[in-house]
């Protein structure tokens, strides 16, 4: 088992070319990873395979993700200064039906998102531009297209625009500040209560570290000896490498859009070493 796994940022949108805008670069990449004759799959199915809970056939496979929850993530929205922009779920439906669903069966991307409806409101407002684009009225509906997950991307993100003190005096700014039990079970297992609210029967069991920041509590102790308190079968960073058998199923590595390729010829690069 070796596969990439890719992340972008539905918010990342300061252009409408492929370098500055994760929309672009995410239909552009769909066309691409079927080009390459690689499979996309569900993201479960890499820690299935981690995890030794299923045994299937991943060879020259990806695996494709989303950070933070804006509706860009399933609607189409018309941002104010570089107007309308398909979302990135439109954008694998887009591709589906050019190519057809045979093309590729397992077609699937998966969603981190925040919990808080407090703290996306915050963050709408303080990071983007306060047209309420961080809801959760899409999360069960893209669950039902059969073609997104919903996943845990903590409570508020212990973002720096966040009003509200830090649980237990947490400085804001850096998930690395989580770092013991009470601000854990704050920002992961109470996360996971909370968007499992929403989104029932389905439940969260995947986590994305917000900002990509771990530490040795988080990845050695809380994850490893608190499984029955949140939930979660693995967790993800960046990394910038494949998932191999070996991966640290509590830091899985990702490669992140804008960050670890700017282009299609860098993303080629990658899927060609990271899956061979």
């Amino acid at each position: 088992m070796r596969i990439p796994i890719l992340t972008y940022h539905a918010v990342n949108i300061a252009g409408n070319d492929y370098a500055n805008n994760d929309h672009v670069a995410f239909a552009a990449d769909l066309r691409l990873i079927d080009e390459l004759g690689l499979r996309i799959v569900p993201l479960h199915w890499v820690v299935d395979q981690l995890l030794g809970t299923a045994d299937r056939d991943l060879s020259r496979c990806v695996a494709l993700t989303c950070d933070d929850g804006s509706d860009f993530d399933y609607f189409d929205l018309e941002h104010p200064v570089h107007g309308p922009q398909r979302s990135l779920f439109n954008c694998l439906m887009d591709f589906a039906y050019e190519r057809g669903f045979e093309a590729q069966p397992a077609l699937h991307l998966t969603a981190f998102v925040i919990a808080s409806a407090e703290a996306r409101a915050a963050l709408d407002r303080a990071c983007l531009v306060g047209r309420d684009w961080m809801r959760d009225s899409w999360w069960r509906p893209a669950l039902a297209s059969a073609r997104m997950a919903i996943e845990n991307h903590s409570f508020d993100h212990n973002h720096a625009a966040i009003p509200l003190p830090g649980i237990g005096g947490m400085p804001r700014g850096s998930f690395a500040a989580v770092d013991n039990h009470e601000r854990a079970d704050a920002e992961i297992a109470a996360a996971a209560r909370a968007i499992d609210a929403v989104i029932a029967p389905h439940r969260t069991t995947l986590f994305c570290y917000p900002f990509s920041q771990t530490n040795e509590y988080l990845c050695r102790e809380y994850f490893p000896n608190h499984l029955a308190e949140h939930g979660m079968r693995a967790a993800f960073g960046d990394g910038a490498e494949p998932v191999t058998p070996t991966s640290d199923r509590w830091n899985l590595p990702r490669y992140i859009c804008g960050h670890h390729w700017k282009s299609p010829e860098q993303l080629r690069a990658i899927l060609r070493d990271g899956t061979a």
